[in-house]
């Protein structure tokens, strides 16, 4: 699933836990912002976003090596790939 479609299940999960706190349904048709004020609780995303950011300076500050600093310093080879079947290897198996 595409990241944008997992934040949109995260946020409807999250209204809809918000409305099993105050004890409202949705047709007593009372807005989103006004749920979220009542609950003074912080939006999904945000928190998300806040996460991931921490844990991105938590890596940063690895320096033994490990495979998730090569990911994130990865870069990607320059021109284009050659058109057809890739050679085939020893490993290939046949």
């Amino acid at each position: 699933m595409a990241f944008k479609g997992l934040i949109r299940r995260l946020r409807v999960t999250q209204r809809v836990l918000e409305r099993a706190m105050l004890g409202v349904y949705l047709h007593d048709q009372i807005r989103n912002e006004e749920i979220r004020r009542r609950t003074r609780v912080t939006d999904i995303t945000q928190r998300v976003a806040k996460l991931k950011w921490q844990w991105a300076g938590h890596i940063a500050l690895k320096t033994d090596g490990r495979w998730v600093l090569k990911v994130l310093e990865w870069r990607p080879r320059t021109g284009k790939r050659s058109v057809g079947q890739p050679p085939m290897r020893w490993t290939s198996g046949e």
